[in-house]
């Protein structure tokens, strides 16, 4: 009898010229990796960067951030299980891909955003569930917080809130996911043949469209409510400007993806229909908004207002073939 191959998971973060948020970040998920580990005998567990800077400004600091740790172990760099690999095509649909192609020899794949901070057992959360449930992928809560005191108008308008999957508890089968805490079964992945469409690299959409398509490949996607991670929203996505043009970015991928799955013509004849229809009344009912706020002098019923409008913009823009892209460079 042969030996028994041990499992691999790896963490893999994606990132783009935030060379001092990623050198904070790799530190923390090896810390993370190596409790893992320690927890589940036998589990092979790495940590991977895609930098999808050309120039390789994460890389270079990883790179530094891992020769700190050794020299302080006094050379000892056992403990630091990191890969980096640079992917010059711009566009995340390119990373993730890339990141899919580079754990070619790995079983589990973790995704993690560079601008989050994991809480304390949050890997082993998520490989706990899996194996708990024996689904395709899992996937965690994202909590907000912020570098600076945001505007009232900011957290009246609940931007960054993700009210949809609050709640819900362990084990419970979602339809889709984002990409921003979410573990997969890479065999289920190779097996039906799944890749980030390079079409929503700068739009986004793309983790929506990619476990959407794993769901219907018969994978099952599963909450772990104990795997949380926090976005650190810095002071330049706190403007109104940019909160605007991003509610109206994310409306216009979401329209994008429900067009993308329609099966054929006649479904997305229905589908163009139900999005014109929703985004016509979403926009008169977030004027109105605006204009009641205006003589209320009401700053919450504003900003729901302007993220209503900003929302009917996305997915009107969506129904006539119009793309925002909010990752272009």
């Amino acid at each position: 009898m042969g030996e028994v191959r041990p499992e691999r998971l790896v963490v893999a973060v994606l990132t783009y010229r935030r060379p001092e948020r990623i050198a904070a970040l790799v530190p923390v998920l090896v810390e993370q990796a190596a409790d893992l580990a320690r927890r589940a005998e036998g589990l092979l567990v790495s940590v991977l960067v895609v930098d999808n800077d050309a120039a390789g400004t994460g890389a270079t600091a990883v790179a530094e951030a891992v020769a700190r740790a050794a020299n302080r172990q006094g050379g000892a760099d056992e403990a630091w299980p990191v890969t980096t690999v640079v992917e010059p095509e711009p566009g995340i649909s390119a990373a993730r891909n890339r990141a899919l192609r580079a754990s070619s020899d790995q079983d589990l794949l973790v995704f993690v955003d560079d601008d989050e901070v994991p809480h304390a057992g949050w890997l082993h959360a998520l490989w706990a569930t899996y194996h708990g449930t024996g689904a395709a992928a899992v996937a965690g809560p994202v909590t907000s917080r912020y570098a600076t005191e945001p505007d009232p108008w900011v957290v009246a308008g609940g931007f960054y809130d993700r009210a949809h999957r609050s709640g819900l508890r362990t084990g419970t089968v979602v339809a889709s996911a984002a990409t921003n805490n979410l573990l997969l079964d890479l065999r289920v992945v190779r097996r039906a043949g799944l890749v980030f469409d390079p079409a929503l690299g700068l739009s986004g959409g793309e983790d929506t469209l990619f476990t959407s398509a794993l769901t219907a490949a018969g994978g099952r996607i599963v909450w772990c409510a104990e795997a949380v991670v926090s976005d650190v929203v810095p002071a330049d996505r706190l403007t109104r400007a940019y909160l605007i043009a991003r509610t109206a970015g994310l409306a216009n991928a979401s329209a994008r993806v429900a067009l993308l799955l329609a099966p054929d013509r006649g479904r997305r004849t229905v589908v163009r229909a139900r999005l014109l229809a929703a985004g016509l009344a979403r926009g008169a009912l977030g004027a109105l908004g605006i204009a009641v706020a205006a003589v209320r002098s009401d700053v919450g019923q504003d900003a729901h207002g302007r993220r209503a409008l900003a929302r009917s913009r996305g997915e009107l823009l969506a129904t006539f073939g119009k793309v925002l892209l909010p990752y272009a460079r």
